[in-house]
């Protein structure tokens, strides 16, 4: 009895002397995240610009709301110099205070909202920011894409009993080469090129692992795509598809378009040359979107 008294008395000494390790991480400035996906849908008159501003904060904390000092979007029909020809200009302001949403400025003299009618292939948008004492600019071009034929739920499984399929079908463009992104729902995404089904319809099926119940409604989206943002997106769908922890190394910094441009006297030089480390976060996009509902059994 002693004995086992004394090995009771021997393990307590070992767990009290377990240590809390304080790790210091360190102290990064705060870098401001642009989440500026504008999905266009021709059915409607305008097209709903909403862009959202954030902040990164320090290891393990959410990322913050932030204020812009301003926003504003304009858009046009690029000449044989690339100089913006019919160039029109949409002003952004606060939804509501601390959201950190941006949308086409009610109180202006004039209606900043875009209409769908003005968005066609071969239009350029810019979005220039001002955000403490910093300037940011990001270019892009609309890009269309094809409609759903179908969509309808499978059988099969992937990885466990529990997976859900579904069978997502569409018919590729033939007449240029052709990116698309699919959002499934929930967050997940998954980038597509047509290097091997050009001008054909093509099926196939994605699994869910989230716990999908019969009589739940799922909604699947194809979006346009040029070939910087498929690239940039299946980036971020691979790295946040690993499963090595919040401590794995990276594959790479997912980088967008949106660069700081601060003090630089030539607009058309805005790719951070020499300037590797003066970026935002997050991605400037303006594309066509197509869904599609489904009721999982």
């Amino acid at each position: 009895m002693k004995r086992e008294i004394f090995y009771i008395l021997i393990l307590l000494a070992l767990v009290s002397c377990e240590d809390v390790v304080d790790v210091d991480l360190p102290e990064t400035e705060p870098r401001l995240i642009v989440n500026g996906l504008l999905r266009v849908d021709k059915s409607q008159e305008f097209v709903d610009v909403r862009i959202e501003m954030r902040e990164t904060t320090n290891f393990f904390e959410e990322n913050t709301t932030t204020q812009v000092e301003s926003a504003v979007i304009g858009y046009g029909v690029p000449n044989q110099f690339g100089e913006l020809t019919q160039l029109a200009f949409s002003s952004l302001t606060e939804e509501a205070p601390n959201t950190g949403v941006y949308v086409p400025d009610p109180n202006f003299s004039s209606d900043q909202r875009i209409r769908t009618s003005e968005v066609e292939l071969g239009v350029v948008f810019i979005l220039q920011i001002q955000h403490k004492d910093k300037s940011y600019y990001a270019r892009t071009e609309y890009a269309p894409t094809v409609p759903i034929d179908n969509l309808e739920q499978g059988e099969n499984t992937l990885f466990n009993e529990e997976d859900t399929e579904i069978i997502v079908t569409f018919t590729d463009n033939p007449d240029h080469t052709n990116f698309y992104i699919f959002d499934f729902d929930f967050g997940n995404f998954q980038a597509l090129d047509d290097r091997f089904i050009m001008g054909q319809q093509f099926d196939f099926s994605y699994f869910y692992d989230e716990n999908l119940n019969p009589g739940q409604t799922i909604t699947v989206s194809i979006l346009g795509a040029d070939r910087d943002f498929y690239n940039y997106m299946d980036l971020l769908v691979e790295q946040t598809q690993a499963d090595g922890g919040v401590f794995q190394t990276p594959v790479a910094t997912v980088r967008g378009n949106v660069f700081d441009v601060t003090g630089l006297d030539n607009i058309d030089i805005f790719d951070n040359v020499e300037r590797p480390d003066e970026y935002a976060l997050g991605y400037f996009a303006v594309v066509q979107e197509f869904s599609r509902s489904l009721v999982i059994e």
